[in-house]
């Protein structure tokens, strides 16, 4: 009896998709090369003026790299990659999709049918710029961003803007997780429109499982979302009524908050590190429990020049805010970053601290420690509320 050749066999099915249209994405995991920091590979297809190509994303753990092949170099790469590199396949077409799996000299094929799924766009510059290009979606009317004739409305541009760039920020690190069908729990998610535009992207445009859960304290913006991502077909999509500290985030695998007010960020860190969630990401608004330290207390004198124009202690008390932020987290494990993920031109509340759980980079807790009450004792801080929430 003939063994099957699984590796050919999804070879065959991945050409066969591209060749016809029918090709969302493969994925490749489980590396084990000898590159450093690389995650994962994502294939799609795309379309230049030169033809069809396949088009490779390298992820790594801070950058992404993007190669485009013609068919024939695809395929040896990909052989190549999947006999000696990778462990593991993921294929998505829009009628099937194939997991591949390679355990020592075995391999596994699995073939499950699925019904529905759109192609995607395969237009180079349109997919590069803009994640989300399908601007008939129902949400995107339900939440005001479109009109009825499925164009961006013309008030909405700057919004729309940023859900795509918040988008192409937060979906990587999602896909980097590992973890099959993670769940990311939004606090204070507001009107949803992250959550909307996140699940779009991840489940239907890559075929990426995510489940995602938006805690919101106003009733009425739960019962609209959960409304608008039942008739959007967004089966993994819910909203639930509460406050963040009250809100049981337990399994969650990525903790979100944009734009949660003064401490409201701090609860959301404090939600995500008591979670365990592998990954942590907030863009913080108002820093003014910090500020009224700074005003109250007694900094360094050498800080006087800086600290004698009130613009400038604004400044510094959001710097100082976010900059403990990051070393408690960091104190519990997590590597992070901190950076401007929107232009300030569109809103100044553009910063966004990411924390990913990495205890083998894990920094030393008494040097951190010591980093912290340095900083504070500097700026006349007592205590910044995050860590009050660590200690109770």
């Amino acid at each position: 009896m003939t063994t099957p050749d699984h590796l050919e066999e999804l070879l065959n099915a991945t050409s066969s998709a591209f060749k016809s249209g029918a090709l969302v994405r493969l994925r490749l995991v489980g590396y084990h090369g000898s590159e450093p920091d690389l995650k994962s590979v994502e294939i799609k297809k795309i379309t230049v003026k030169a033809g069809d190509k396949y088009s490779f994303t390298y992820r790594y753990k801070t950058r992404d790299t993007i190669k485009n092949f013609f068919e024939t170099e695809a395929l040896d790469l990909l052989r190549h990659a999947l006999k000696t590199e990778f462990g593991s396949a993921q294929l998505a077409t829009t009628d099937f999709d194939m997991a591949f799996e390679r355990k020592g000299d075995r391999t596994q094929l699995k073939r499950t049918e699925v019904e529905g799924r759109e192609p995607p766009s395969t237009d180079h510059n349109r997919v590069k710029n803009r994640p989300l290009t399908d601007t008939g979606k129902l949400w995107l009317k339900a939440l005001a961003i479109t009109g009825k004739d499925g164009a961006v409305r013309h008030n909405a541009q700057d919004k729309f803007r940023q859900i795509n760039k918040m988008v192409e920020i937060f979906a990587p690190l999602i896909q980097a997780l590992k973890v099959e069908n993670p769940l990311i729990v939004d606090m204070g998610a507001g009107k949803g429109y992250l959550d909307f535009a996140l699940y779009d992207y991840l489940a239907t445009v890559v075929a990426h499982p995510v489940r995602i859960v938006g805690v919101e304290m106003r009733e009425q913006l739960v019962n609209d979302g959960n409304a608008t991502a039942r008739k959007s077909g967004f089966d993994g999509l819910s909203f639930k009524t509460g406050t963040i500290m009250d809100y049981d985030a337990s399994g969650a695998d990525a903790v979100i908050a944009l734009h949660a007010c003064d401490t409201a960020t701090d609860d959301a860190i404090f939600k995500g590190v008591s979670a365990d969630a592998a990954l942590i990401a907030v863009a913080p608004c108002c820093h003014k429990q910090i500020r009224r330290q700074m005003a109250d207390g007694h900094p360094d004198q050498r800080l006087n020049p800086l600290l004698r124009h009130g613009i400038f202690v604004e400044r510094q008390a959001e710097m100082l805010t976010d900059t403990l932020r990051a070393l408690l987290l960091e104190l519990h494990g997590y590597r992070t970053k901190v950076f401007e993920f929107v232009s300030d031109a569109h809103t100044p509340k553009n910063n966004l601290i990411v924390a990913e759980k990495d205890l083998r980079s894990a920094r030393d807790p008494d040097a951190v420690r010591k980093q912290i009450t340095e900083i504070k004792a500097m700026f006349g801080i007592r205590q910044h509320y995050l860590e009050g929430l660590f200690e109770a």
